[in-house]
């Protein structure tokens, strides 16, 4: 069986990377995967996987063609809010999919927020057409529920992904704490500015080692710049690209500081204590079902001390989560692969 693989593939995003590398690590083993990309040959030469341009027409239905299946691979494809094109496109592709008669699969899904009437029916056209739905939270299932589509709900698959060791932070000072910021409208100059500070206040009193982590470089990495020079000496700038090495770096992180979704899901998965900086529903969903501290972006104090004070007290005092629990939710997680062996029979 081949099967085409579409999502936020090759475009340099690292949650999107770790839901691309964990949807081939729980793929069937005789299940030949084929993988709509924006960077097709280092899809292939990254994963060794057959690829294709995801933006070429002719190429993505010849791909369609070849298979006997379709999925949607992870993640937050069907929405409108950073994107109104983006439902469109993988609505579009789906629906092209099913009328072709292929098997069809949304995966590990976290739907919305949906806020036009159109996108809102063509998601619900979309999802009622699948042979098997999974989704990755409550909201999402509650819609799906709402819509009354069948479908499975469990924990993002990432929490699943196997990690790779990072060599390099055996060079690199301990302990460590990791941040991970991105490009966003609710990331204003002037609450960069007031984190910037908080961090350096927090790095003198924590003595700890400040990893910079860009989860995508076009969005994270001039973030970064912008704040390494505040941290000279006690900080590094560490760009990882393979989604292993990504979740291993945080194997070797007390705390991690994050606003990506997959950042916080990565700490936690490795056992570090997070504390979260939301700009999105989906971000607040994860806060909500782990009890992760955190601030909405929006509502950022604008007291520095108060907000290095609160992260000083999260790293000296703040729990983890328990080997328990996170053995229970990648058991949890592997739910999406016993969704992906029973529809692709």
């Amino acid at each position: 069986m081949r099967s085409l693989l579409s999502g936020y593939y090759g475009k340099g995003n690292g949650g999107d990377e770790a839901l691309l590398a964990t949807l081939l690590q729980m793929l069937p083993p005789d299940v030949t995967p084929v993988v709509l990309s924006g960077n097709p040959e280092e899809t292939r030469d990254r994963y060794h996987v057959e690829a294709y341009n995801r933006m070429a027409p002719l190429a993505v239905l010849q791909a369609l063609r070849s298979c006997d299946a379709f999925i949607w691979g992870g993640g937050s494809l069907i929405q409108d809010v950073t994107s109104t094109i983006s439902p469109f496109y993988y609505g579009g592709l789906m629906a092209l999919a099913q009328s072709m008669g292929l098997k069809t699969i949304a995966w590990a899904q976290g739907i919305g927020p949906l806020l036009r009437p159109q996108t809102r029916l063509l998601a619900r056209q979309n999802f009622a057409g699948c042979t098997k739905v999974s989704v990755r939270d409550r909201a999402s299932a509650a819609l799906l529920s709402e819509w009354q589509i069948p479908h499975i709900l469990a924990p993002d698959p990432v929490w699943a992904l196997a990690a790779q060791p990072v060599p390099e932070l055996e060079n690199l000072p301990a302990p460590r704490v990791a941040v991970t910021l991105r490009k966003h409208p609710q990331l204003t100059p002037a609450r960069l500015a007031n984190l910037t500070h908080a961090l350096v206040e927090f790095q003198k009193t924590t003595q700890t080692f400040i990893l910079l982590l860009p989860f995508q470089k076009s969005e994270d990495l001039e973030i970064a710049q912008t704040i390494q020079p505040h941290l000279t000496d006690v900080s590094q700038i560490l760009c990882l690209e393979d989604p292993q090495l990504l979740k291993g770096v945080f194997r070797g992180v007390e705390m991690a500081i994050g606003m990506r979704l997959h950042s916080l899901i990565m700490a936690a998965a490795e056992g570090c204590r997070c504390f979260a900086l939301s700009y999105d529903p989906k971000v607040n969903r994860l806060m909500e079902d782990l009890a992760i501290p955190g601030w909405d972006l929006a509502t950022l104090p604008d007291d520095t001390n108060l907000i290095s004070q609160t992260w000083i007290d999260h790293y000296t005092n703040g729990q983890q989560l328990s080997a328990a629990k996170i053995q229970s939710l990648v058991n949890a997680a592997l739910t999406h692969h016993e969704l992906l062996t029973q529809a692709l029979i």
